[in-house]
């Protein structure tokens, strides 16, 4: 199949998860004899902190404005079997106007941030990558999120057919490696710095620092203010790539996973981190959340923190405890939630919503393989 995507990010993995996510997926896809057109406007955030420039059996196509790239956007879509737009995208709107009214492909959205969808929605927020007519005109709406938000996507965006599409790691590049000394801690945790994640980092990391002070606690991430309240045990690394990843989880003795608040209270949310973690062997403590255990299953793959006494007494299992869960999580997630998975669920979803004639090299033949 020949996939044209109009998305956010994937060029870099500055302060988003999108990249990492789509790196994962259109490798997986690449390796399946797909290939993959992604269009991305060139935004000088993400400019400054690029850490990819082209992707595998495919075209990173890079645009300044819209109007600019529009005939070439146009000429992608004569022969695309798939178009799809995405949650995010700066110009979602525009790209979800010219694809639907491209009669060759299979028309697709993936809402990579559904929680946030709603939230907006409820607000009364623009929601700036959806239009007027929400999500009817597509032939298949794909959600980072299951559970009820496929209903929501129904009701009251009038999506017409809906599946998830989780989150999911590639372990050729989220492996186990050597511990790095500047990385090694106690308790890690990887993620940007967000207001509604605040408070559980609080209570399941700041708050236990305090409690065992000869432990150490790493944080990585971007964007964390000024006035954050670090404790003299809590070390900071500003900002790590992906290729820098499977370093920090494989240092941790534990790492903690905290779920944005909007995710949190739709449930059926992990999170790429969660997989990635679990990829590199570190045993992981988690908030919860609806459909969790769907995942990973709580106090043999996973264990789970609502209170600072269970992130210490989490700290406080022996080293062949935590070994114990690190290597059921790892086997689990590697069985069910790696990018090849997600691409082979992603063929059968879009075979099932269109059925892609095989004389384009299309899926009919690809889901054999």
């Amino acid at each position: 199949m020949k996939i044209v995507i109009f998305g956010l990010t994937i060029s870099s993995s500055w302060g988003n998860g999108h990249a990492t996510l789509w790196r994962g997926l259109i490798r997986a896809l690449a390796k399946r004899g797909h290939r993959v057109v992604f269009f991305e406007k060139d935004v000088p955030y993400y400019a400054a902190n690029r850490d990819l420039f082209e992707i595998p059996g495919g075209d990173l196509v890079l645009y300044q404005d819209w109007d600019d790239i529009r005939q070439r956007a146009a000429a992608e879509l004569v022969d695309a079997d798939v178009a799809m737009a995405t949650s995010y995208c700066p110009d979602g709107i525009a790209a979800s106007e010219l694809l639907l009214a491209a009669p060759r492909p299979l028309h697709v959205f993936y809402d990579l941030d559904t929680p946030v969808t709603f939230s907006r929605l409820e607000a009364g927020e623009p929601i700036t990558y959806i239009g007027p007519r929400g999500l009817r005109d597509f032939d298949l709406a794909l959600s980072y999120t299951g559970g009820r938000a496929l209903d929501r996507l129904r009701s009251e965006l009038g999506a017409c057919r809906v599946a998830p599409l989780y989150g999911h790691v590639d372990p050729d590049v989220h492996h186990p490696v050597h511990p790095a000394d500047h990385y090694r801690s106690d308790l890690s945790y990887l993620g940007t710095y967000a207001a509604d994640r605040q408070a559980a980092l609080q209570r399941l990391f700041i708050d236990p620092a305090g409690l065992r002070p000869k432990r150490r606690f790493l944080i990585g991430g971007a964007q964390y203010p000024a006035d954050f309240p670090w404790q003299p045990n809590i070390s900071f690394v500003r900002h790590l790539p992906p290729s820098e990843h499977p370093a920090f989880f494989s240092s941790s003795r534990l790492t903690l996973n905290i779920t944005r608040q909007t995710m949190a209270d739709m449930g059926w949310c992990p999170s790429g981190r969660l997989f990635e973690a679990a990829a590199c062997g570190a045993p992981i403590l988690s908030d919860t959340w609806e459909g969790l255990d769907s995942f990973l299953t709580p106090g043999r793959e996973i264990l789970i923190a609502t209170a600072s006494e269970d992130t210490v007494s989490a700290l406080d299992l022996t080293d062949a405890e935590l070994k114990r869960i690190a290597g059921a999580g790892r086997e689990r997630v590697l069985a069910e939630h790696t990018s090849e998975h997600r691409a082979r669920e992603l063929e059968f979803l879009l075979e099932s919503a269109s059925s892609i004639p095989s004389s384009t090299g299309g899926s009919a033949a690809m889901m054999e393989a």
